[in-house]
C-alpha cells in the first residue's frame, strides 16, 4: 500500500516536554514506530484513525475533539487515516531528564 506521510509540527521540544501536531490528510499515515516515552494525545479534530500493529492486528480509534487520552513508553504501531475526511491531534511527550540536584 502506498500512503502519504501525515504531517508532524514541532510545537515546543524544550527537553522536558516535546509537542508536536500530526494532520493526517485522508489516506495518510505516520509509519510503523516505537514511542520512546510516555505520551498525551489531544485530539483536535472528530474522526477515526485506524491502529495498525505488528502481528497484522488493528484496531479502530475514535477521536473526540478534547477526548484526551496517554500511553506508556514502548508502544509500537502505525497511525493510518483511512476515512475521507483529514484527522488532526495534538502528542504531548513526557521527555526524560536528569534530576536536579535538590542543593
Amino acid at each position: 500500500m502506498n500512503r502519504v506521510a501525515a504531517t508532524p509540527t514541532t510545537q515546543i521540544d524544550d527537553g522536558v516536554v516535546r509537542v508536536t501536531r500530526w494532520d493526517f490528510p485522508p489516506g495518510s499515515e505516520t509509519g510503523p514506530h516505537r514511542h520512546e516515552f510516555d505520551y498525551v494525545v489531544v485530539p483536535i479534530t472528530a474522526g477515526t484513525l485506524t491502529i495498525e500493529f505488528e502481528a497484522a492486528e488493528t484496531v479502530e480509534a475514535p477521536l473526540e475533539i478534547g477526548g484526551s487520552y496517554n500511553r506508556s513508553a514502548g508502544v509500537e504501531h502505525n497511525v493510518v487515516n483511512l476515512g475521507a475526511d483529514p484527522v488532526a491531534f495534538v502528542e504531548i511527550e513526557l521527555l526524560e531528564h536528569p534530576a536536579t540536584d535538590p542543593q
